[in-house]
């Protein structure tokens, strides 16, 4: 005799976001990992007013993403079910960790799909005895599902990058760790990615959902799942950055993200650092690749390299918003020639308009100028 189990889930995002839409005229949705941009309103159910991809500031390039699509013995690698378990396959992912744990100061996180392939992909490291090299240089620590397990693995993980022990923290995309855990500065100089996180496609619940995106919303189900994958992955490795004075390096590992229509999926910050030097590489190519951008990112770097960049002073505030006000008052004087039919000059207009307008930018200046001064800014 089976006991039932009663299952609520939520099929619908659109229902929870609904109130904050209805409540506020002007809502910002704004993340490093929103793509691609057009899956949002469509499962949301809005019309965006405007969307818009912003690159980001940096002085230097601190961070390095790395495709690595097969190991030194050129064997592909990937997580897909059919190879998943391959001794070769499983050799090279260990490969991977035993190269950075080797080269990489501090901290390694490492992700994996799923609990449950993790937990097989250790066990296998373990009869290898590859789990014995990386044991060399680094500790190694495991995630678990249990949340009070995971917060002391966490901190004994940055215990060990505190010391200069150095340690490898074994994790699990949509686990604690992936979502709202900074691995900034030494707790994380590199991120791996091993496979790409799609769900597990026989859950009920997940069939339940795809059927209800397909019927309402016209989603077809493997546009969700690669981008709900690809997310997810995005989330894991952008755990590396978490500021502009930061570094690390972004490793995704599995032949699939060489292909452009996976990568596509991914913000467009991240693939911007993306070449094609570095979207298809071996596991020594990649290890060439990292120890030159890690000798890079060692040499002195000033706070003060960054003002004008990736850092704005106050006056460079100044003259930035001097600059747009002059360029909305162009564009201002712009509209009233075309309505009066004048040339370029400023004969055309009345001495009242003029000397308005002047008033009208002294006095942004000078609010401006107040704003800066008085509440400063966000």
């Amino acid at each position: 005799m089976h006991n039932p189990v009663f299952h609520l889930a939520c099929l619908d995002a659109s229902l929870a976001i609904r109130p904050v839409f209805q409540r506020f005229s002007t809502v910002i949705i704004t993340s490093g990992t929103l793509s691609p941009l057009d899956m949002y309103p469509r499962m949301l159910n809005f019309v965006p007013v405007i969307s818009e991809t912003y690159p980001m500031t940096l002085t230097r390039s601190c961070f390095c993403p790395l495709v690595i699509t097969r190991g030194s013995d050129q064997v592909a690698i990937s997580s897909k079910f059919e190879v998943r378990n391959d001794p070769a396959v499983v050799r090279n992912f260990g490969q991977i960790l035993i190269d950075l744990a080797k080269m990489v100061p501090d901290g390694v996180v490492c992700f994996f799909p799923s609990y449950l392939y993790m937990e097989s992909i250790v066990t296998m490291w373990n009869e290898m005895g590859l789990l014995n090299e990386v044991w060399k240089h680094k500790l190694i620590i495991v995630e678990t599902p249990d949340a009070a397990e995971t917060a002391v693995a966490l901190e004994n993980y940055r215990r060990a990058c505190d010391n200069g022990r150095g340690a490898v923290l074994l994790s699990v995309a949509r686990g604690k760790v992936s979502v709202g855990i900074d691995f900034d500065h030494h707790y994380g100089r590199a991120v791996v990615m091993f496979g790409i996180p799609y769900q597990y496609t026989e859950s009920r619940i997940l069939k339940a959902r795809l059927e209800y995106l397909r019927d309402k919303f016209q989603i077809r189900e493997n546009d969700f799942l690669t981008f709900d994958a690809l997310r997810h992955a995005a989330q894991c490795v952008g755990r590396v950055l978490r500021g502009k004075t930061d570094y690390g390096l972004m490793i995704v590992a599995d032949k699939r993200y060489a292909r452009n229509d996976k990568r596509d999926k991914l913000p467009k910050w991240m693939r911007d650092g993306f070449s094609a030097a570095t979207s298809n590489l071996s596991t020594d190519m990649a290890m060439a690749v990292a120890k030159k951008f890690l000798r890079s990112m060692a040499q002195p770097f000033e706070p003060a390299d960054q003002l004008g960049t990736s850092l704005w002073t106050l006056e460079d505030v100044h003259k930035h918003m001097r600059a747009e006000l002059a360029r909305q008052a162009r564009n201002v004087v712009d509209d009233v020639h075309a309505v009066h039919g004048h040339g370029g000059d400023m004969g055309g207009l009345k001495d009242e308009d003029s000397a308005m307008m002047e008033g009208l930018y002294d006095d942004d200046e000078s609010s401006m100028d107040a704003v800066a001064h008085g509440g400063g800014f966000m």
